[in-house]
């Protein structure tokens, strides 16, 4: 068990619930935060207090190392973006090549805030489900960009901050394998009825892998990945 503390980004969706479950299997105690940016798909906020709920009652390993919830209210960051995820808009690429799901800026002022946090908390790690195989392309998602934010805020805190990010190099089947092998069936139960990661916020349809719309680019993803790990030797 590595002694050190550690602050998880957590939204309530399936990768952050699986990084938080990583961060809980390695470090003796484990904070969470999430952010409140006037997000479109706001029903995520309240899968934060289930998951955090199911984790507490079904992990008896993990209960006690699991420590404070935090929220930040950045709403500021949603007045300034005019995103899909911002605003009740079709979504679909842009001139960039983006998806106009993309919030610019997000992941910088997601992961410096946490590090404010984390000073103030006396926390080394922060962990966050950043993620550049299956993605959309989001280019604060990249590892040069967590890296580079690494060193700038290590250096502008005057602290040395470890940025984790566990889901960077898999892809959605490998985080539902990831997940399995963390917290077994009961991990991936927790994921799929509790989590959320639909853009749009749907929670009316229920599928295998949990609810959504099943048609935005992140159901996409999530029902693809599922799909390819229950099809792996090993899956069910």
């Amino acid at each position: 068990m590595d002694a050190r503390k550690a602050l998880v980004l957590f939204s309530g969706g399936q990768d952050s619930t699986t990084c938080l479950a990583w961060a809980l299997d390695r470090y003796a105690l484990v904070e969470t935060v999430g952010f409140d940016y006037g997000q479109r798909h706001r029903v995520e906020l309240d899968a934060r207090r289930n998951v955090l709920r199911e984790i507490r009652a079904r992990f008896p390993d993990w209960s006690p190392r699991l420590g404070e919830d935090h929220a930040i209210d950045l709403s500021v960051l949603g007045a300034l973006s005019d995103t899909a995820l911002t605003r009740d808009t079709e979504i679909k690429l842009t001139d960039a090549g983006l998806p106009n799901t993309f919030v610019p800026g997000r992941n910088l002022v997601f992961l410096t805030m946490a590090a404010a946090l984390a000073y103030r908390r006396g926390l080394e790690i922060v962990v966050g489900g950043m993620c550049e195989t299956d993605f959309s392309g989001y280019p604060d998602c990249r590892d040069d960009t967590v890296k580079a934010l690494q060193v700038a805020v290590s250096l502008g805190m005057g602290q040395r901050f470890t940025f984790e990010t566990p889901l960077m190099w898999l892809d959605k089947a490998q985080t539902w394998q990831l997940a399995e092998d963390l917290g077994g069936d009961a991990l991936v139960e927790v994921v799929a009825e509790h989590s959320h990661t639909c853009y749009l916020g749907d929670r009316s349809k229920r599928f295998d892998w949990g609810y959504g719309c099943g048609t935005c680019p992140a159901c996409e993803l999530r029902a693809a990945g599922y799909g390819r790990w229950r099809q792996a030797p090993g899956g069910e």
